[in-house]
């Protein structure tokens, strides 16, 4: 008999080896995932609100999700992401205003953008007039957004972006010729999504992670929303709110997973809620 048949045939030595195998994943999943957390610990000097590339992969499906939801097509958007990620001047821009900020000290020096390439892809596609992100953080969101804006003027297209962001010094990326395309509302988000009297084209949730907040953000500009609007959730990989609301609501509901490129973190991703025209 040979020396596999025994080992199959007594019940220990199978179960044995087959947790030795599957110890064998584990060690090498912990091993990489140490690898590029201690890569991380080293390089970047970021401490929240990580930035990172996507896998080109990870990027073709992106384009595809919002190619279904706006009705245009792959290569359109794909293009979009590619202009954005090309975009010289943009990263020029977020480098030398992080470098004159107090966040220098926890900011990389290399620009990427992750998931909102699909948030500047979206404004590229649908040419909104007004935009709304809630939780501006840095302001590199605004200035991706206002950048797209910009590219949609030249084209004919006007469009305005209103952030909304509890901290005073929330936003300082947002200056020179981005801040001709938008403004920060500095205090409570929803107190300023109230007064707010625009008609909203694209609204993007990234301000108080608590599930409840978020919820009754969507509640208070579900009267401001235009017919063909987009809501970007994200926080939609933490909870199901943006889910719920678009089903209570008849809207359609997608999520688009991140796959981070050589980063220690799982990512995040976007809840999209749409309407779909018949």
């Amino acid at each position: 008999m040979s020396f596999k048949k025994i080992i199959t045939s007594i019940k220990i030595l199978r179960d044995i080896v087959v947790f030795c195998y599957r110890l064998k994943i584990v060690f090498n999943n912990i091993i990489n995932n140490l690898y590029l957390s201690f890569k991380w610990l080293f390089i970047s000097r970021e401490t929240t609100n990580f930035t990172y590339d996507l896998t080109k992969l990870n990027k073709i499906y992106l384009a595809q999700t919002i190619s279904h939801i706006v009705d245009k097509s792959f290569d359109e958007i794909y293009n979009y992401i590619l202009e954005v990620e090309n975009d010289n001047s943009l990263k020029k821009h977020i480098i030398t205003e992080t470098k004159k900020s107090d966040q220098r000290f926890k900011s990389n020096k290399t620009v990427y953008f992750g998931r909102r390439i699909g948030w500047y892809a979206i404004v590229r596609a649908i040419k909104p007039k007004v935009i709304v992100e809630t939780g501006v953080d840095k302001g590199l969101g605004a200035c991706i957004l206002t950048a797209a804006l910009i590219k949609n003027n030249s084209e004919g297209y006007k469009g305005y972006y209103y952030g909304t962001d509890i901290n005073p010094k929330a936003g300082f990326l947002l200056k020179n010729k981005y801040k001709n395309f938008g403004e920060i509302l500095y205090g409570d988000s929803i107190k300023s999504l109230k007064h707010l009297s625009k008609k909203i084209d694209l609204f993007i949730n990234d301000s108080n992670h608590s599930a409840d907040y978020e919820y009754n953000e969507y509640k208070v500009i579900l009267n401001k929303l235009s017919k063909n609007s987009i809501i970007l959730g994200d926080n939609a990989h933490y909870n199901s709110k943006l889910f719920s609301f678009s089903k209570k609501y008849n809207r359609s509901f997608l999520f688009f997973s991140e796959d981070p490129k050589n980063h220690f973190k799982n990512g995040a991703g976007i809840g999209f809620s749409y309407i779909i025209n018949k």
